[in-house]
């Protein structure tokens, strides 16, 4: 084990599907733990999914087996039990009530295993919406981040399933602590993270800062910047650049670096209060001195005087970013079925480990469907007959090259 697999030896069992689920899951199977994703017999849906969904399985399925089981007959839901009386960690993001009618919910499991810790992922937690289904955009819709995002009377969802990603994350948490907890009592337990809840923890500084300011918080584009100077510039190429100076140094720093020395000790921009309130007049001007410039030599002259400041780029530029190109920052993950078709560069988890700064890596690539029920079974227990009976019935799906 090196110091980047932390988890290894957990036996994880994934049910989850489309994202929070699996992003749970592939954060258990890049530290290390040996995660079993239990797809439909007919494999998981979300590998068919276009359009913005495109990438969901293979971004968030790598460093998994597949196991694929009809959960709907009673011969599948024993497979499963059986599997689970190893399992340290069982997760699933389905619907309310799903889970429980294919027995194999918190109170069927938790017989089979009392050390199990069982992470549901939903759209809500206790209360009076907990049997509400949810989607990551509804939430966002819900708890305002769209209202935040957009501007004035045009909620917009964020450009990334952030809520669905951070759900996850906060499962994970959750089911970590559950483990440590049973270190100390011997006992596991079931516990839960939601969308819903996940956005309102984001939203928490706005319910504070609308609370000091006396009224609703005006969405971001149409805020009150806090610092003089935090905003988008255009070249004169045509490329875009934001730029944020958030201190008295970097302010002397930026116009040192760019010869603004008829702004650098003018009494109206000395402090950050003084540049917010002359942002009227000195932004446009500002606009139009960095407008002169093309946009490599901006962001010479920005790297010079170590403000923040980056290009404004896109996600697909991503897999040729200099940085992520070295020190495992990018896993190159296959997008079109096991060991087949194109490989992309798909984002390390943004951790690192140890005086070496291991990042976790790729050790399996998406599976296929149902790739490997047969050794996941032998090694529970079953025979070769009996898991060939499996398969003839329709228990297991035969392994297929279902693009993932």
């Amino acid at each position: 084990m090196t110091s980047a697999k932390p988890l290894a030896g957990l036996k994880v069992l994934d049910f989850g599907h489309t994202i929070m689920g699996p992003c749970a899951g592939v954060l258990f199977a890049d530290l290390g733990a040996d995660v079993v994703k239990i797809e439909p017999a007919n494999g998981d849906p979300t590998r068919q999914l276009p359009g913005f969904a495109a990438g969901f399985f293979a971004t968030y399925n790598r460093n998994k087996r597949s196991i694929a089981i009809d959960l709907k007959r009673a011969e599948g839901q024993a497979i499963v039990h059986r599997l689970v009386k190893d399992a340290d960690i069982v997760l699933e993001n389905f619907g309310p009530g799903t889970i429980e009618r294919l027995k194999c919910g918190w109170d069927d499991l938790r017989k089979v295993n009392p050390r199990l810790v069982y992470l549901s992922m939903k759209g809500f937690l206790k209360g009076p919406y907990e049997n509400r289904g949810a989607l990551d955009e509804v939430v966002q819709m819900q708890s305002g981040l769209a209202y935040m995002t957009g501007p004035p009377g045009r909620p917009l969802r964020a450009g990334a399933p952030v809520i669905d990603i951070l759900g996850g994350v906060f499962g994970v948490v959750a089911a970590l602590s559950a483990l440590r907890e049973r270190d100390v009592t011997g006992i596991g337990q079931k516990v839960s993270s939601s969308l819903f809840e996940s956005a309102t923890f984001m939203l928490g500084a706005v319910v504070v800062g609308s609370a000091v300011i006396g009224g609703p918080m005006p969405p971001m584009p149409a805020r009150k910047n806090a610092w003089g100077v935090y905003d988008v510039f255009s070249a004169s190429d045509g490329g875009q650049i934001f730029i944020g100076c958030t201190s008295d140094g970097h302010w002397q720093r930026f116009c040192d670096a760019f010869g603004f020395a008829d702004w650098r000790d003018d009494p109206r921009l000395i402090g950050n209060a003084n540049r917010c309130e002359a942002r009227e007049w000195m932004l446009p001007e500002l606009e139009q001195r960095i407008a002169r410039l093309p946009l490599d030599e901006i962001l010479a002259k920005c790297e010079a005087a170590r403000v923040a400041y980056s290009r404004v780029g896109r996600p697909d530029e991503l897999s040729v970013d200099p940085h992520l190109l070295v020190n495992g920052g990018l896993l190159a993950t296959a997008i079109a079925g096991f060991g087949g078709g194109p490989l992309v560069g798909i984002p390390a988890l943004p951790v690192e480990f140890g005086d070496a700064r291991e990042r976790p890596g790729l050790e399996r690539q998406p599976p296929r469907v149902g790739e490997h029920s047969d050794e996941i079974l032998a090694a529970a227990g079953y025979s070769a007959r009996e898991i060939g009976d499996f398969h003839a019935a329709g228990i297991l799906g035969a392994p297929t090259n279902v693009p993932a």
